[in-house]
């Protein structure tokens, strides 16, 4: 059998025995045809807005409107989704003064050249763009308090806007349920401390707080409250299929049209698990894949196949390095796995440490199956973060089957593991 897998702009081809192989679980977003172009579902969603008046209707009258957009690390089609926002945004309000926010959450800073790739040349000479910084205290106005209890601060652009409007995309998402909507307040374009609040030990330990769940996650809870908080108008949401073609589109309400989506994307992405001693899986390639903090959502895909004391083998390109200081000293902190949970796990919800969450998730992942790393990263990084560095899928696969001690160990593959839900 070869399956072709995604890693960075490319794909790798992994080659292995029919007999050996339990499941290949690809979402039906591959196969689903919505029998119109890009273009023309998203302009159907926004002349058929879900809960809401048409988006020019709202403008009407406004003049301080802000538009939040993904970062660089979501592959979000904005070059397809921000000029007819703009456009009926104009339409209803020729005058009115908007804001480009990109939502970093606590990502590093998105540069001008990330933002060109995104958006292209005429908007980003001709458009206010500002990239939001969850510590500039200048930025950021209090909204109350979360459900969680920690203090809702968003950047000041959202929270004064007359009109505010986002952009996103739907996928699984590893402890929120899903992503788009309401999370491009909280985390997208809230303080560190707000997210931090919101990301505590306990939420993340939740066993609602995972991939496809939203009723009774904690987690969503939160970041519901934050987006109504916010005001959050009207959003444009996509689903994406493997190629990072839209292939659904979802406008209108920010509940009505995300929670629309997201049925949607439930009825697609669900599949059962295929358990196997080895798990190969990946981050969809580019963009999600460019460190090892990102992979981290693959791997839970594949943590819900492999058997315990498994192996899991990760494709990330990872040319971006460990992906945030404090996920490393977290993930490094000491060579025992159990020791480092048991200290994430006594912080309260207030004591929340940055990337606390990614790290308490990987952790868990690593206590049940052993992850070979397969990517660009320098191979002491990969070691000292409990995984062993692998460079091509031949060898990736040898290490596996040495670990687990037999040429035999059978396999289940995932080609794109942050666009299913393994049920």
């Amino acid at each position: 059998m070869k399956i072709a897998l995604p890693y960075g702009r490319e794909k790798l081809c992994l080659e292995v025995e029919d007999a050996r192989v339990r499941g290949v679980l690809l979402s039906r977003i591959e196969q689903y045809d919505p029998g119109l172009s890009q273009e023309e579902l998203v302009e159907r969603a926004l002349q058929n807005p879900l809960g809401s008046k048409p988006l020019c209707e709202l403008a009407r009258g406004k003049k301080c409107v802000t538009i939040i957009a993904s970062d660089h690390t979501r592959p979000v089609p904005s070059k397809l989704l921000m000029p007819p926002l703009l456009r009926e945004i104009r339409k209803g309000s020729p005058s009115a003064q908007i804001t480009i926010l990109i939502a970093t959450g606590c990502h590093r800073e998105t540069t001008k050249q990330e933002l060109i790739e995104k958006f292209g040349d005429e908007i980003v000479s001709q458009e206010r763009i500002v990239v939001h910084d969850c510590d500039d205290e200048n930025q950021l106005v209090s909204l109350g308090t979360l459900p969680s209890g920690g203090e809702c601060r968003v950047n000041r652009a959202a929270a004064e806007a007359e009109l505010l409007v986002a952009e996103g995309f739907i996928e699984p998402h590893f402890f929120a349920g899903f992503s788009g909507g309401r999370k491009s307040v909280l985390p997208g374009v809230a303080s560190r401390q707000s997210v931090l609040a919101n990301h505590c030990a306990e939420f993340i330990a939740d066993p609602f707080s995972r991939q496809g769940s939203l009723e009774n996650n904690p987690i969503h809870r939160d970041m519901l409250w934050a987006a109504g908080a916010a005001g959050l108008d009207f959003i444009l949401n996509v689903v994406l299929n493997g190629a990072k073609h839209v292939i659904s589109a979802f406008a209108g309400d920010s509940v009505q049209a995300h929670e629309a989506g997201c049925r949607f994307l439930d009825g697609q992405c669900g599949v059962s698990p295929a358990p196997a001693d080895i798990v190969f899986t990946t981050n969809g390639g580019y963009p999600l894949d460019q460190n090892i903090y990102q992979a981290v959502k693959g791997m839970t895909a594949a943590e819900a196949s492999v058997k315990q004391g498994g192996v899991i083998v990760m494709l990330a390109k990872s040319n971006d390095g460990h992906g945030g200081s404090a996920f490393l000293r977290e993930m490094t902190a000491s060579n025992d796995l159990d020791a480092l949970m048991r200290g994430i796990l006594s912080r309260g919800r207030n004591e929340t440490r940055p990337d606390q969450w990614q790290a308490q998730i990987f952790i868990r992942v690593l206590q049940r199956a052993r992850v070979v790393y397969l990517s660009d990263a320098d191979d002491e990084l990969v070691k000292s973060l409990h995984m062993i560095p692998a460079h091509s899928l031949p060898q990736a696969l040898s290490l596996a089957e040495g670990l687990l001690g037999k040429k035999d160990a059978s396999v289940t593959v995932i080609p794109d593991g942050v666009s299913v839900i393994v049920r």
